[in-house]
């Protein structure tokens, strides 16, 4: 079996997810084709030598429609025999992308392959997909006669569940927000329209601020459906709407080598669970329990953990569950200050993981995304 390594891992800078941002005027094509243009001319390797592009992307609709990995790779100006695919793992689309990239290494498939995501929530909101339609189905509809419900009221059921109250909530999102501020991005980040650093972070953000919003997904409905939920989760301690591109170069070692390329980490482990579609995001825990498990590895190996800032209540209740050093739990802080483009998070965490491991010298990181329906992806790499 082939190892599958990483030879470079870029991204955009986050754009706020509404009319105005700063990533907000560009064609999603045209935005994931420039950051793999950017790839490989960075690494200078003969972009006719990829074997396949895989990116992710949650709303495939509209101007993010008909594969949408093949046209930014059309527009990137690869050669015409690079195929490419795109994929649907929800919020840990481009995660999977990764993974399914780095197996097809291993496997002997694929020698070199690029994974990357790209969403633009300004155009495409989160639940523009399902235009009002049910995409369920009677079947499902059967299974959970009670109905499923938003991400948001799931966040909550996850609050309530693990008892953290509106202040730890509010303490983890300033927390997100001071360290995102005081990081250093610039390694990882291309520039876009001349713009290199990320929109969504608000370094004055405080406790205070934070104190002073209001519920966002309080329901009269659920309410006397869930009358657990105190309704702490905000626009404050959830991650926010968000524009973004990322994309992570994976090759064989072998082939690295042929090219004189210097890998800078392989891959470790991968897992998929899923889980509880209703509280829905909780499948971090046992996706992380299930990696660890497979690369025999404790967590307190791990050098650093990128846990996916949906929201705040996630890597709370994660953190609660794995007995994980907080310090090491998103160091450079998460998709509450530095955005969650939903199909571009999963290489984007990839690669600001990546950065944090070179940074600190550590050996292992490990990344894990909560999925809508109840899914998590969690991956394992090992700094070279």
């Amino acid at each position: 079996m082939q190892t599958a390594v990483i030879v470079d891992a870029i991204r955009t800078p986050s754009g706020r997810g509404k009319p105005g941002g700063q990533l907000a005027g560009h064609h999603p094509v045209d935005l994931l084709g420039q950051v793999l243009e950017t790839l490989v001319a960075r690494t200078g390797i003969d972009p006719g030598s990829i074997d396949d592009v895989i990116a992710g992307c949650l709303s495939q609709v509209g101007t993010q429609a008909v594969n949408i990995a093949r046209n930014a790779v059309l527009a990137a100006g690869f050669p015409e025999s690079v195929p490419a695919t795109t994929i649907d793992r929800q919020c840990g689309s481009s995660q999977q992308a990764a993974t399914f990239a780095a197996q097809g290494v291993m496997a002997g498939s694929y020698d070199v392959v690029i994974a990357c995501g790209v969403e633009l929530m300004s155009s495409h909101p989160i639940n523009v997909a399902t235009l009002g339609e049910d995409y369920l189905g009677s079947r499902v509809h059967e299974r959970y006669p009670d109905g499923l419900v938003g991400q948001g009221i799931s966040a909550e059921l996850i609050a309530a569940r693990w008892s953290l109250q509106r202040e730890t909530l509010d303490e983890y999102a300033a927390r997100s927000h001071r360290l995102a501020a005081s990081a250093d991005f610039s390694g990882e980040i291309i520039a876009i329209d001349d713009k290199a650093t990320d929109e969504t972070i608000r370094p004055a953000t405080t406790l205070e601020s934070l104190g002073a919003l209001t519920p966002a997904f309080h329901d009269e409905g659920i309410a006397a459906r869930f009358p657990q939920i105190d309704w702490r989760i905000t626009a404050g301690n959830s991650s926010p709407l968000t524009d973004g591109a990322s994309a992570v170069l994976i090759m064989s070692e072998r082939r690295a080598k042929e090219l004189g390329l210097t890998p800078r980490a392989r891959f470790h482990g991968f897992a998929v669970t899923g889980s509880d579609p209703v509280e829905m995001l909780t499948g971090v825990i046992p996706a992380t329990r299930k990696v660890l498990d497979r690369a025999k590895l404790d967590v307190h190996d791990i050098d650093t953990f990128e846990v996916n800032e949906a929201f705040a209540s996630v890597p709370l209740a994660w953190q609660h569950e794995l007995g994980a050093d907080p310090d090491r739990v998103n160091p450079r802080g998460g998709a509450i200050a530095l955005g969650h483009a939903l199909g571009s998070s999963g290489t984007r965490l990839l690669t600001t993981m990546l950065t944090t491991l070179e940074q600190s010298g550590g050996r292992y990181g490990l990344q894990t995304m909560c999925e809508g329906g109840g899914m998590a992806n969690a991956t394992i790499i090992e700094r070279m």
